[in-house]
Parts: C-alpha cells; structure tokens; sequence
C-alpha cells in the first residue's frame, strides 16, 4: 500500500503464528477491541478506503459490518480470509455465513480465490467442486457486493487467471475483464493479501 502512495492503517483483528509457508495458529481479538481500534482511528484520520482481511470471529465480522454501515461512502475491499496458503482452515461456516449475510451486501469489490469463492457460493460442502467460476459469479454477486474479482492462484494450471466480474448479463453477472499470467514455481503465502491491498 505504501509504494503505491497509500499510508495504511492497521486494525488488529487476530494475532497469528505464521511463516512464509502458512499460518500455524491464530488468537482472535475480542470484537471490542476491533471497534475501539477503528473508531479511534476513523475519528483522528479521515480513510480513503476499507481493506478487510481475516477476521476470526462472527463477533468481528458483526462489528465491521456495523463499521461499514457507519460509513458507507467509503469503499470496501473484501478478501476473504478462509484458509491459509498453505491450506490450513481460518474461518469454520458460522463465519463463512455471516460474511455472506452481514459484509458482502456492503462491499465494493470482493477478492477470493476459487476455492474462497465456491465455498461461499454454496451452502452445500458437497456441491463446492461443482461450481463453476461463473455459477459463483451469479451467486455472490446477488449477495449485494458491487464486484467480484476471482483470482486463480490455488488452481492446479499453467496459468493464473483472475477475472473480474459484475452485475449484468444473463445469468446476472458478466465478465468485465480477465487477467492471465504464466504461473510461477513454487507457492507464494499472501498474494491474496497483496493483491486485495494493492487493490485498496
């Protein structure tokens, strides 16, 4: 955020153990802590822009949406923190659910990554590796959010291909635009991170 011009400013939602590999373990903050942390912030400092990661608990989760709703003229960028890089699960359905119901009505630009995105397009474990990219598309977008950025870092091919989606179309979502990059060795633990910050 920094070499783009930005000067961000942190609200500790988790404190974790993690290496560049992945995240071990992680201890959530209690949801008054988060608000204070913002509030305090967003009285001293006027903030051009919300960027959302991990936030541990459906309490946090409750807290940002009523943040948010707050100010809603100030744009929200949304990655939704799931799972580690390294695979290593970071939100149980509870949470997952209240994403759905509570922040996604209100953001600008959703960022998961394929596995990120069927998982929250479905509310069948059973029916994630059905989904298509696009059934995803549809789904999330009619949660409210404005835009949808699907990023192809997880899946098992050549390329990586992140493709931006929003409102329109038939099937209620098109395809705005579709990135492609020839995919690096090795695997890389916070891209989604970098990306949905660089976004903000």
């Amino acid at each position: 955020m920094a070499s783009l011009g930005c000067h961000p400013l942190s609200v500790i939602t988790a404190v974790t153990v993690q290496d560049t590999v992945g995240v071990d373990d992680f201890m959530v903050m209690e949801a008054d802590w988060v608000n204070d942390q913002a509030r305090f912030l967003l009285e001293d400092i006027p903030v051009a822009a919300f960027k959302i990661g991990m936030l541990g608990s459906v309490e946090n989760v409750a807290v940002v949406a009523q943040l948010l709703a707050d100010y809603p003229d100030i744009p929200v960028v949304l990655d939704p923190v799931l799972a580690s890089g390294g695979g290593n699960e970071l939100a149980d359905e509870d949470l997952a659910s209240a994403l759905r119901d509570m922040l996604i009505p209100q953001v600008s630009i959703l960022t998961p990554n394929t596995i990120e995105a069927r998982r929250l397009a479905s509310n069948d474990p059973d029916e994630d590796e059905e989904l298509s990219l696009e059934q995803c598309a549809t789904r999330l977008l009619a949660l409210g959010c404005q835009h949808l950025l699907i990023t192809g870092t997880h899946d098992n091919t050549r390329e990586v291909v992140n493709t931006l989606y929003g409102h329109g179309g038939m099937q209620g979502s098109k395809v705005i635009r579709a990135d492609r990059w020839e995919r690096l060795p090795h695997s890389y633990h916070g891209s989604g991170c970098t990306l949905a910050s660089a976004i903000a």
